[in-house]
């Protein structure tokens, strides 16, 4: 068995709350490394889609991910709507927070684009910021520059919008 191979059959193995998920954490540690393995970009797939998974891995999955999108289309597409799915109001807080800060990469996708206009308007102020964030990541084209003039004259975000704005002049 390869090492790919044993680290997702370790985190599957690993129980639910053991450790307080420190084990399954330092198993995606690993794995960052081997992203260009299938079986470890679908291992976070499945782990960053499942509320039920510890939170933990969830967001190290997410982090990973905004820092080393998948470089194939088809990949980076599949991953990039996992991860603006996590922006339902249902799931955990701080999830849905670092989704919401890691879209940017995958913004090109319009289902990603659309999760984040419509992250910029949620009850969560962190994840209305974070979300802006994304906005700021994916850069400058028409539809980002369009949803930052529409929140510039929102009370929250706006002086935050008009500077990346500014930046992009």
């Amino acid at each position: 068995m390869d090492r790919v191979a044993e680290l997702v059959a370790q985190f599957e193995a690993t129980p639910d709350g053991e450790d307080d998920g420190h084990t399954k954490v330092e198993i995606i540690l690993e794995l960052e490394d081997l992203l260009d393995d299938p079986r470890a970009l679908t291992l976070f797939a499945t782990v960053i889609a499942d509320p039920a998974e510890y939170d933990l891995a969830r967001i190290e999955c997410i982090k990973i991910l905004q820092l080393q999108p998948p470089t194939g289309s088809d990949d980076r597409r599949r991953i990039g709507r996992i991860i603006a799915a996590v922006l339902d109001p249902e799931d955990d807080y701080l999830v849905r927070q670092y989704a919401a800060m890691s879209l940017g990469p995958y913004a090109q996708d319009p289902a990603v684009f659309d999760a984040i206009s419509v992250a910029v308007n949620d009850d969560d102020i962190d994840v209305r910021h974070n979300a802006l964030e994304s906005v700021s990541e994916a850069g400058p084209d028409d539809r980002t520059r369009a949803l930052l003039q529409q929140l510039t004259d929102d009370q929250e975000l706006g002086s935050a919008a008009k500077r990346v704005l500014e930046e992009w002049r």
